[in-house]
């Protein structure tokens, strides 16, 4: 009897413990899977299609699969970027773009916040380093005023990287590191902070030579730059 209950106390651990393991190796195993690569299918690998198509990396459909053009426009923003080129949406390139695991939606947050701050810092240490500490900010609130506005992409990576939109990502400066100051710019712009009094574009008009864009109402002009609507 006292045997019996032994073998029915070990086939229990025995059995807790295989289901302790399956589940560690199902728990890894999605946490893979949440990584897009080539193969992969689903919401993630459709909101990666999106953002590369809507910043000029990708031409071809959003239908969720990760086939080889995405494969090419993923090398390609990874390249752009700064980032390792492997093909694979990892957490890197995915924090680069603006998309978040939201399984731990408190966790989640934080990083989305950290990762702006970092991202728009990079932006205004290429774009404006040097300039007044308020025309630093002012640069941030253009791509915040982008942010609200139909008329641009609804996400700071989106307006950032949107084709064309700035000099500091068309030629590299958006992957130096920010300063302290540009740090700081960055956090105070996505805190409401305009200097820009709206405005959504800015030039230098010692060398602007766009007639379309010297024909936009002005709000101010802070250091070498002028901030219009």
């Amino acid at each position: 009897m006292l045997k019996n209950k032994k073998k029915i106390i070990i086939l229990s651990i025995t059995i807790l413990l295989i289901g302790i393991i399956a589940f560690i190796v199902l728990f890894e195993n999605n946490e893979v899977e949440a990584l897009s690569k080539y193969g992969s299918r689903g919401n993630e690998v459709r909101q990666l299609q999106t953002k590369l198509r809507s910043w000029g990396y990708y031409n071809g459909n959003v239908d969720g699969i990760f086939g080889s053009q995405t494969l090419e426009a993923v090398k390609y923003f990874q390249r752009k970027n700064g980032l390792t080129v492997d093909g694979i949406a990892g957490p890197a390139t995915l924090k680069a773009m603006g998309i978040y695991n939201s399984s731990n939606s408190s966790s989640s947050s934080s990083s989305s916040n950290s990762s702006n701050v970092n991202l728009l810092a990079r932006l205004i240490y290429g774009e404006a380093r040097g300039e007044p500490y308020t025309g630093q900010v002012a640069v941030g609130a253009v791509v915040m005023n982008r942010v609200k506005s139909s008329s641009f992409p609804n996400t700071i990576s989106g307006v950032i990287y949107q084709s064309g939109a700035f000099d500091a990502v068309r030629d590299g400066q958006i992957n130096l590191s920010p300063n302290s100051t540009a740090i700081k710019a960055a956090q105070d712009a996505i805190n409401g902070w305009d200097p820009s009094y709206g405005a959504v574009y800015y030039f230098n008009p010692s060398t602007a030579t766009n007639k379309w864009i010297w024909s936009r109402p002005m709000t101010v002009t802070i250091g070498r730059h002028r901030f219009c609507k």
